[in-house]
């Protein structure tokens, strides 16, 4: 039984209890509330995660207090925060996460993502690829996928060209200038950059460094849809499902939008840091 499974299971059993303290059937509470009789056992029994919307209703319906029901939503957004461990992804090396990620990507009709220390890995070269799984492979002594995992995450760029698809990617300075590879894979890759940033449906743009924000860009973040945003620490991967914390991460999102170069300013900066690389190169 997975973490998420029983939190489902203990949150259905409080809803439950909630409902019992009122004396109150389920067929009772869901004919209040205007639901299907196997929601309300769906939701008590663990087999589906309720929505705010739904605890708010459940606890008005049984005239539950303002701070209980406060505290209902609190927790269920803990709830829908997904926790999974890089060491349990990468048991059996570093390919299979890339492989979930085309199907997640391609059912995706638009993609907003945030990075602050690296490329995008629907925006990577080969060579690019090649050497940040290298370093992830030994950082986490998986087993040694690695070109395994560049064919996969080149695989996944296939959702690029899909017209109907929309791409929006915000990079930091500090992104584009790490020195993850050698300079002449990190001159190569800004050349890529360059190139899918004319793609009609890729929008590519930059924060420079001397950009003025509202909030420091702490940790990069992936917005599928709005329905999931996806987080990467160094130990794990958080999959964030709440509908309120979704939009706090789109209108974060927003903010830095709007501080970035766009268009031909984005493209010229882009070209400006591999001039400079070219010429270390050289």
């Amino acid at each position: 039984m997975t973490d998420d499974h029983d939190g489902r299971t203990g949150f259905g059993i409080r809803l439950r209890q909630l409902r019992e303290d009122a004396e109150l059937s389920g067929k009772e509470l869901a004919e209040r509330l205007g639901w299907p009789a196997s929601k309300v056992s769906r939701l008590e029994n663990g087999r589906q995660t309720a929505s705010a919307d739904d605890v708010r209703a459940w606890a008005s319906a049984l005239s539950a207090p303002e701070e209980l029901r406060d505290e209902l939503v609190s927790d269920l957004r803990s709830l829908r925060v997904e926790y999974a461990t890089w060491r349990r992804q990468y048991r059996s090396g570093l390919a299979p996460r890339q492989k979930a990620g085309v199907v997640l990507e391609h059912s995706t009709t638009r993609l907003r993502a945030l990075e602050t220390a690296i490329v995008p890995g629907l925006l990577q070269t080969a060579d690019y690829a090649r050497h940040v799984f290298h370093g992830l492979s030994e950082l986490h002594r998986s087993p040694d996928d690695v070109e395994e995992a560049v064919r996969s995450r080149m695989r996944r760029q296939e959702a690029l060209y899909h017209p109907e698809r929309q791409f929006k990617f915000l990079v930091t300075e500090a992104a584009l200038r790490a020195r993850l590879c050698p300079p002449a894979v990190l001159r190569a890759q800004l050349d890529r950059l360059m190139v899918l940033s004319g793609m009609e449906n890729v929008e590519l743009s930059v924060i420079p460094a001397d950009a003025p924000l509202l909030k420091a860009t702490s940790h990069g973040f992936w917005i599928f849809d709005d329905s999931l945003v996806l987080i990467e620490t160094i130990n794990a991967e958080l999959a964030i499902r709440d509908r309120e914390d979704i939009a706090l991460y789109a209108r974060l999102f927003d903010t830095y939008w709007a501080a970035a170069n766009h268009g031909q300013q984005a493209f010229d900066f882009i070209a400006s840091l591999a001039l400079d690389l070219g010429e270390s190169v050289g």
